[in-house]
């Protein structure tokens, strides 16, 4: 923490150890780096021989042996099988926007072959997540190959119904002791895999699936799908799944942006223009802007809207789901905003202390329940845990905080009968219950996450990467620190303390946020942005700062409005300067 500074927020403050300090002094004397691009690259353990690849990674460099995946020999030769054959495919996709790239890769790579499989996306609320028997009998009769994405690995029950019918899951959940009866499963979260590539999302494993379709087609003289072409979905459903942007993630979303900003598919480019994105789209736009409008359908509306999105090459058809995707996409904004307040309030009444907060209430949306136990975990620095019930029965999703594992907590729980059923994996989960179940379940899950020691976490440190003042927040900074991009889950963007700080111009806008103007002394003005300012002290001591100068803590970024580009901090936290009398 900076010594003459207390955060609003109550969090401790740590800039860079010594040992990063000497390491980035080292980038900058050997290759000749900016401090701000070296201090970034030292913090991520970039030493001076990896600076060329890590600045410029190349996929094929990055992109391992496919066959290191289990059943990987079998998944992709019954896949070319189906494809050369013009067999009868369908794919079953999860409703999120990790299912929806999945399906949209297989899409289109059925498409350079002439066919259209049958799409089929589970209804959030009267399904529930992943394959079911009834659907997989149903589709098993009409198919000859059922290709489970993002789902699968977990569901012996519903593989078993597909009597008559190949089934292949390509998934990336956390296995159990067993698998599902499938022809292959490839999932780099299988009990029995070495768990190297475990960060990959569902759409980076059916990438690697399709590489080494190509593969074949390739050695049978066949021709090829243009997969660099499909990195846009894959880059996608990596960030908005928040999978860690390291190794092959880190490629493929710096590849899938390259080919996002030629706007080849017609589905994300109507996202992008009912989004009103008028720039070539950053990791920001794809966690951000993007994927919650492809979430909106399965979470409150028609689940399959977002993987029909994707894979849709008619552009009116694009530009319809784009649409209705946009607006059930602000009616969730509004239904979520109801759920956070309540949840809050109940989790606050029962004590934020303890290893685990959750919050049960009937009728909360079953869509949003994941989103707010979320906004829970990042308000308490705790695993959390919301659940909605709709009579006796209730879904719930979890979201937990990084040392402590969720999904294989959740398992203990549906291996012990305390929970009807559960899974997922270490930073998020799902479950469902009975009401009886309900008080003995979250009892037992507070204990697992003691055990980890959840109830040991005090707020949240807000690390940060350098000190500068107003007049150093630049363009051509935020243009150099974009270079070690891009920024994301186990990759977060560089965050600088701006000190001494005098507020120029303070207003709230929309429901809960501020802008600001503020300046260093001496300094340029710089505009900042605080979104959520009046759900925390940050908004009432700014906007009424009588004055007094603040050191603030955020992230740089470009705002892009009328055709100019000017810097913006987007505050995090705020520490009154104690000596400005």
């Amino acid at each position: 923490m900076m010594g003459d500074a207390t955060s609003l927020t109550g969090r401790r403050w740590v800039g860079p150890d010594i040992g990063v300090q000497r390491a980035a002094d080292l980038l900058i004397q050997t290759q000749g780096l900016s401090p701000a691009l070296a201090a970034i690259l030292a913090r991520r353990g970039v030493t001076g021989a990896d600076v060329p690849g890590f600045l410029a990674p190349a996929l094929r460099d990055l992109m391992p042996d496919p066959h290191v995946l289990k059943d990987m020999d079998a998944a992709s030769s019954r896949i070319v099988q189906a494809l050369t054959g013009r067999e009868r495919i369908a794919v079953f996709a999860d409703y999120d926007v990790d299912g929806a790239g999945s399906a949209a890769l297989l899409m289109h790579a059925a498409a350079f072959f002439g066919l259209t499989p049958t799409l089929y996306v589970p209804d959030r609320i009267d399904e529930g997540y992943g394959p079911n028997p009834p659907a997989m009998q149903a589709l098993a009769a009409a198919h000859d190959l059922i290709i489970c994405v993002d789902c699968g690995t977990l569901s012996h029950d519903a593989l078993a119904a597909a009597e008559g019918a190949d089934v292949v899951v390509l998934d990336h959940h956390l296995g159990g002791e067993t698998l599902p009866p499938a022809l292959a499963v490839v999932n780099p979260n299988r009990q029995d895999e070495s768990g190297a590539l475990d960060y990959l999302c569902a759409a980076g494993v059916v990438f690697m699936v399709l590489v080494d379709v190509n593969r074949k087609l390739r050695a049978a003289g066949a021709p090829t799908i243009d997969l660099l072409g499909l990195l846009d979905f894959v880059a996608l459903a990596t960030v908005a799944d928040v999978a860690p942007l390291v190794g092959l993630n880190r490629a493929f979303v710096i590849q899938g942006l390259k080919v996002m900003a030629q706007r080849r598919h017609p589905g994300l480019v109507a996202l992008c223009d009912v989004a009103r994105l008028d720039q070539a789209p950053t990791s920001y736009h794809l966690g951000y802007v993007l994927g919650p409008r492809i979430n909106a359908g399965g979470r409150i509306g028609r689940a399959d809207l977002g993987a029909r999105l994707l894979s849709t090459t008619d552009t009116g058809e694009a530009a319809r789901i784009a649409t209705e995707l946009d607006r059930l996409n602000s009616e969730r904004r509004d239904v979520e905003t109801a759920v956070r307040t309540e949840a809050l309030a109940q989790a606050d009444a029962r004590g934020v202390d303890a290893a685990l907060v959750w919050a049960a209430q009937d009728g909360w949306h079953p869509g949003v329940v994941g989103i707010v136990a979320s906004r829970l975990k990042e308000a308490t620095n705790r695993p959390a845990i919301v659940i909605g019930f709709d009579g006796d029965a209730g879904k719930g999703s979890g979201r937990s905080v990084t040392g402590i594992d969720l999904g294989a907590a959740i398992q203990k729980l549906a291996r012990d009968g305390l929970i009807e059923k559960g899974g997922g994996h270490k930073m998020a989960a799902g479950l469902s219950l009975s009401r009886a179940q309900l008080e003995p379940a979250m009892a037992r899950l507070t204990e697992l996450m003691a055990a980890q020691g959840a109830d040991r976490l005090g707020p949240k440190d807000l690390t940060y990467d350098a000190t500068l003042m107003t007049s150093g927040a630049t363009v051509d900074l935020i243009e150099t620190l974009e270079s070690a991009g891009p920024y994301g889950a186990s990759a977060p963007a560089p965050r600088f303390v701006v000190s001494d700080c005098q507020i120029r111009f303070a207003k709230p806008v929309g429901e809960s946020h501020l802008k600001l103007s503020v300046a260093s002394p001496g300094g340029d003005v710089l505009d900042a942005i605080c979104f959520g300012a009046f759900d925390g002290p940050l908004g009432a001591a700014l906007s009424d700062h009588q004055g007094h100068a603040f050191h603030l803590a955020g992230r740089l970024e470009v705002n892009h409005w009328n055709g100019r580009s000017r810097p913006q901090l987007r505050l995090e936290d705020a520490a009154r300067v104690q000596n400005d009398a």
